[in-house]
């Protein structure tokens, strides 16, 4: 996938949440650079009961109104979920990034998930980014990136959607952790990928 095919997939979040699927998220803090492939995603189209943007722009969901390709971050409980912003200026749709496989720096996301695991034991494995929670965690990303444009590129940006590698078998189910609009299969994983969310 090229930048220009990335831009055109974010068309509509339907059409963004399989082509999210491979591309990569480069996280630079001062700490170092943290990256890592996204394995799974679930779209929220406008018209969807379930879309924070249903019931139209709030000050915590103004960003999903805000230009494509840019971020959407809020906050759920103790922890952040991330999403990337599609379709056009004010129509309020994103994809929700549900999990990743880090590619590069996976001591940094040790380290970020140990910190935000005091007093629990400090995840390892899969169980390091496969979720919205625990991905946000590992590569520190909070309510500070809300809104950032995530296609602008160069060091001095601090996280950057990339286009990635072909993915061949992509597998669809129903979304997870919602309470309307549960039978829509709006939830997209690379299939026998160990990263997923359970």
């Amino acid at each position: 996938m090229t930048r220009l095919s990335l831009e055109r997939a974010l068309a509509s979040a339907i059409t963004a949440a399989p082509a999210l699927l491979g591309c990569v998220l480069a996280r630079r803090t001062k700490g170092g650079l943290r990256i890592a492939r996204i394995v799974e995603t679930e779209a929220y189209p406008p018209d969807d009961p379930a879309c924070h943007a249903f019931r139209g722009p709030t000050r915590r969901n103004g960003a999903m109104f805000g230009q494509r390709g840019s971020a959407y971050v809020y906050r759920i409980h103790r922890s952040f979920c991330f999403n990337v912003v599609a379709g056009r200026v004010g129509s309020g749709e994103a994809v929700l990034v549900r999990a990743v496989e880090p590619v590069d720096g996976l001591a940094l996301m040790e380290q970020a998930r140990e910190r935000s695991s005091v007093g629990r034991r400090a995840p390892r494995g899969y169980d390091l980014t496969n979720g919205p929670g625990k991905l946000c965690q590992a590569l520190d990303i909070d309510l500070s990136l809300n809104g950032i444009d995530l296609l602008r590129s160069g060091a001095d940006s601090p996280l950057e959607l990339l286009p990635g590698s072909r993915v061949e078998t992509i597998a669809t189910t129903s979304r997870i952790g919602i309470s309307v609009a549960k039978a829509a299969k709006l939830r997209f994983v690379i299939r026998r990928s160990p990263w997923t969310s359970r």
